[in-house]
């Protein structure tokens, strides 16, 4: 089987070197034939420079250049969309990923898992208040929503086989969210606690900003997860509560109108009743679209909503 390594790299011109050093020589233990995919981010500094010089060396290196920054989940997408492996392992390029772990993933992976991901069990430690406590949290949250329960999903280092990754479309944030995709498509998801190094060169490029972006793309994925193949049930579903909030407070205006209780003039139900109402009436119709919509998807593409991981006695 070939071994894939995937490398978003962004300003790491002075760790290439030393990372590569260390994954050439852990990957030239292992049975399987690699490559390592890097792909620059737009990098400000020398890095593609580096890249290329280390492609030019040794032709199992492929380098790729992005003209402009795009982003972590953009670098990934490139590189598993120019990987050819059977087994695609993605990891950091900032040296805190240790390669040491690699032969581990893949341990994992012949015991019948589709995905392995890393935990970083020992990361924040003395700095449980401002960042160990909240990444709990928001792993723990991920969990809940998508099922898929992992304790660092912001942990680069994972293996995969090919089949559940390569026709993963990934925008925003989403790389981090592979697992909880591959496990709703029937892959067997697990973990291992993997190594944390420290940062060497340079520093983080994660603030606070980038958590409300991930919660953001973590909703969206639910709900194409959930109702992609069936928006009439989200948006109808909203749609008939709204129509019956109006039906009620319209009922109820009448009713104190009859009673001599309140006029509708002096009440607001009437007028909540009729922005209910044409507010349920917007909902079913944004449902029919995208029934419609989703229909346009599938079959001008020829896209089926399953996916059929082996058959017998079928014509091919």
């Amino acid at each position: 089987m070939k071994l894939s390594i995937v490398l978003p790299v962004y300003n790491e011109a002075k760790s290439l070197p030393q990372l590569f050093e260390e994954l050439t020589q852990v990957l030239a233990t292992l049975p399987h034939s690699w490559e390592i995919v890097a792909v620059n981010d737009g990098s400000k500094d020398n890095t593609y420079e580096v890249l290329r010089g280390l492609a030019k060396k040794d032709t199992r290196i492929k380098a790729i250049d992005f003209l402009v920054n795009a982003g972590q989940t953009a670098a990934l997408r490139a590189g598993i969309d120019h990987a050819t492996g059977d087994i695609l392992v993605p990891m950091d390029s900032d040296l805190e990923n240790d390669p040491a772990d690699i032969p581990h993933l893949l341990a994992k992976l012949d015991e019948g898992f589709d995905v392995v991901s890393g935990w970083r069990k020992d990361r924040w430690q003395g700095s449980f208040v401002t960042r160990k406590m909240p990444s709990t949290l928001a792993n723990w949250l991920i969990s809940r929503i998508t099922n898929t329960h992992l304790h660092d999903y912001g942990c680069t280092l994972k293996a995969y086989r090919a089949e559940v990754i390569k026709d993963t479309m990934l925008y925003g944030e989403m790389h981090r969210f592979i697992p909880a995709y591959a496990s709703w498509r029937g892959a067997k998801v697990t973990e291992i606690v993997v190594n944390h190094r420290p940062r060497k060169f340079g520093k983080s490029n994660y603030g606070i900003s980038r958590t409300f972006r991930v919660l953001l793309d973590l909703l969206l994925i639910r709900f194409l997860h959930k109702y992609m193949s069936r928006p009439i049930h989200f948006f109808g579903g909203v749609g008939f509560i709204s129509l019956g909030l109006g039906t009620l407070a319209g009922c109820a205006a009448i009713v104190l109108k009859v009673l001599d209780l309140r006029s509708f003039v002096a009440t607001p139900l009437p007028t909540f009743s009729a922005l209910f109402i044409i507010v349920g009436v917007q909902f079913i119709g944004m449902g029919i679209l995208a029934e419609m919509l989703m229909r346009i998807y599938y079959e001008s593409q020829k896209k089926m909503p399953y996916t059929v991981r082996e058959s017998v006695n079928l014509p091919e």
